[in-house]
């Protein structure tokens, strides 16, 4: 069971939560063609991001992401990590989320060769770390739709 981790921020962070936001991103970046979540917030019991789409998902599109995120999760792919000049990385990742002041040397975690993401934050080193995601509710509101949703361990 991977423990919650002190970011440079103080922080808690909970490595598995964080890793599986980062499947869930490029699952919704891959299916529905929109940014990345532009908010989120990510806790150990649940967590929620929302993202910029012209329509709420159907029901059968939710469960689709919910097994899509499961099925790269099952794939056991190594998460890691390289730094990069900024130069480099803004043909890797998208930079429209950085501060002005970020460092001419970024930090891009990868999931695999599903995800490639700047990130200062906790991962596990292995999707087999992440246990099961479970969409919990989600809504749509002017162009917004919120989902919410966990990891449980494996059964």
């Amino acid at each position: 069971m991977e423990e919650p981790v002190l970011n440079s921020h103080n922080k808690e962070e909970y490595p598995p939560m964080h890793t599986a936001e980062h499947i869930l991103n490029a699952t919704m970046v891959r299916m529905f063609g929109c940014p990345r979540s532009r908010n989120a917030h990510i806790e150990k019991k649940k967590s929620k991001c929302d993202y910029q789409l012209d329509s709420c998902p159907t029901d059968e599109q939710v469960a689709e992401i919910e097994r899509t995120v499961n099925e790269v999760i099952a794939r056991d792919l190594d998460v890691t990590i390289e730094f990069v000049p900024r130069a480099e990385a803004a043909s890797i990742v998208d930079l429209s989320k950085l501060p002005d002041d970020v460092s001419d040397t970024l930090r891009i975690v990868r999931v695999g060769d599903y995800d490639a993401c700047a990130c200062i934050g906790a991962h596990v080193r292995n999707t087999s770390g992440i246990g099961v995601f479970k969409i919990l509710s989600h809504d749509f509101e002017d162009g917004r739709w919120r989902v919410r949703w966990k990891v449980s361990p494996q059964p």
